[in-house]
């Protein structure tokens, strides 16, 4: 079991991560996030409310979302997400079912 200062590293390091996502590097797009390293922000916050809800905690995907992207998921795409190619939606699904729809 990890000790609390581990606990509490390892949550210094998401919350860094989470800043670079969503502060840092919004140009990046969560399709090409997702075709190249098999998850993106939208992932994070699906994790962020499965924990929850494994401890009890009642939280739903747009509230995990929004509470992941600081904004409604409406809000950050009309800020930040751009129109996918055919072949970044083609990579997705690929990327989605080995990824997404296993786990």
């Amino acid at each position: 079991m990890p000790t609390q200062q581990e606990i509490e590293l390892q949550a210094a390091a998401f919350r860094r991560l989470q800043q670079h996502l969503m502060q840092d590097r919004t140009d990046v797009q969560n399709i090409d996030m997702m075709n190249l390293a098999g998850f993106c922000r939208n992932c994070l916050s699906r994790w962020y409310q499965e924990a929850a809800n494994e401890r009890g905690i009642d939280m739903g995907k747009e509230e995990a979302r929004e509470l992941f992207y600081g904004m409604t998921m409406d809000a950050w795409k009309a800020g930040y997400q751009t129109d996918a190619k055919d072949t970044q939606k083609e990579a997705f699904k690929v990327a989605f079912e080995q990824n997404v729809e296993k786990g």
